[in-house]
């Protein structure tokens, strides 16, 4: 665990242009869209992190050739045509969500024996529903007791089928699904119990197997349905991470500055450059351009605010909302208990060490602006709490971010490109 870092206040409102690294769930999905493709491909843009680590060091095992120049933000991928090369494996995720859920349905399409596993935190997110989905369509796959990672598959193919999974946890089941569906023997079906959090993410799915040639069929509500057919070798670039890009924005927000953040827009294929929209609501003004967004502050209000569909950027309205005036509620976010850390306890527990009232449900936090006290915020090994809590010490002196080095997970360069941006 890293030293804490304190945050320096800024002495004039942040103002600034950045282009922040690849998406990581852009970089993930891309990964494994390539992996099962016939040919070869190029990534551009390509993030180099701990979750995209882990994923190209897993594809290896499973004996998927991945050549990644991270100076160079590319990797260049041997398609393996659907096929996975290895007879067993065991892949290590650490405590990347995308990574091993993604790489249960794929190793499904193998013919052997693979153990996925991570660490602590790992062990306690679910999965079984993932799990139970994959043996409708005529796989052999198990996990904990908890229903939790490890998970264990004995795949010989996927021969696919009809099958359901639930919406109410996470969208990365449906979308370890859909990618693994058109390298099955034959169609597979998906239907969607109950709502689908994180919608966008979905789409981001099909947009990525869209460029590489495969199109769901989405014409029955609730259903997906995929036919088998080849994933093509093809370039591809990454956009910039819009998750990330919300602490910037944020920035401004909160310092009533301006940033702008070059290679998104509002047809970026991330659900998150929504974030802008939630911020204008709160008094910001926004600036969309082809290839940039610009965040302007203003007076902010506070707002009542469904963050179901782009919940990843719910720590950072968290950390704006101290800064308007009245309440922000944060509702339809349920499922963030089940990320890296308990977000909704998490934000709680801190904002409330600073000083900030905070009301919690199972789904929701309200947050109540007033007088913020100094402070260590504790990040829980969650990269998110530490980039986002770290935007209070721009305003706020005596802010520390305890272990500051766990933004490793997605973003390892998050604290320079802040003090790049802010001039401190």
């Amino acid at each position: 665990m890293s030293e804490p870092l304190a945050i320096s206040p800024v002495a004039d409102p942040v103002r600034g242009t950045i282009r922040p690294p690849g998406s990581k769930s852009l970089t993930n999905r891309a990964l494994v869209v390539a992996a099962l493709a016939e040919g070869d491909s190029r990534l551009s843009g390509v993030l180099d992190c701990t979750d995209t680590e882990v994923m190209i060091d897993s594809l290896g095992r499973l004996g998927i050739e991945v050549r990644h120049d991270p100076a160079g933000c590319v990797a260049e991928i041997a398609g393996c045509g659907g096929r996975i090369f290895a007879k067993a494996a065991d892949l290590w995720l650490e405590n990347s969500g995308t990574s091993i859920r993604f790489l249960t349905a794929l190793a499904t399409l193998g013919r052997g024996t693979y153990r996925l596993d991570g660490n602590a935190r790992m062990r306690q997110r679910p999965i079984q529903h993932l799990v139970d989905a994959l043996n409708r369509l005529g796989t052999r796959a198990t996990c904990d007791g908890n229903g939790c990672p490890p998970v264990a598959v004995r795949a010989n193919g996927l021969p696919g089928g009809k099958t359901s999974v639930g919406g109410d946890v996470s969208s990365q089941y449906l979308s370890s699904l859909l990618m693994a569906a058109p390298c099955a023997a034959g169609p597979v079906e998906i239907a969607v119990e109950g709502a689908l959090v994180s919608l966008p993410y979905v789409d981001m799915t099909m947009g990525v197997m869209a460029k590489f040639g495969v199109v769901a069929d989405t014409s029955s509500a609730g259903k997906f349905r995929v036919a088998p057919q080849p994933y093509r070798g093809t370039a591809y670039e990454i956009e910039p991470d819009a998750s990330a890009a919300s602490y910037f924005f944020a920035a401004a927000a909160i310092t009533g500055g301006e940033v702008t953040v070059h290679g998104l827009s509002r047809y970026a294929l991330q659900g998150d450059v929504g974030f802008v929209d939630v911020l204008e609501e709160m008094g910001c003004r926004i600036d969309w351009k082809p290839d940039s967004i610009t965040v302007r502050g203003g007076a902010l209000g506070g707002i009542d605010v469904d963050m179901n569909a782009i919940s990843d950027t719910a720590q950072t309205l968290a950390v704006v909302a101290p800064f308007a005036e009245g309440p922000t509620r944060i509702r339809n976010v349920g499922h963030i208990r089940h990320k890296e850390t308990d977000r909704i306890a998490a934000i709680a527990t801190e904002l409330d060490k600073l000083g900030v009232r905070v009301e919690t449900t199972d789904d929701s936090l309200t947050i109540h602006p007033g007088p913020i006290a100094p402070g260590t915020v504790a990040t829980y090994d969650d990269h998110r709490m530490a980039m986002s809590f770290a935007l209070v010490g721009l305003k706020i002196p005596g802010i520390r971010i305890a272990d500051p080095d766990c933004t490793a997970k997605t973003y390892p360069q998050y604290f320079d490109d802040l003090r790049k941006l802010c001039g401190t």
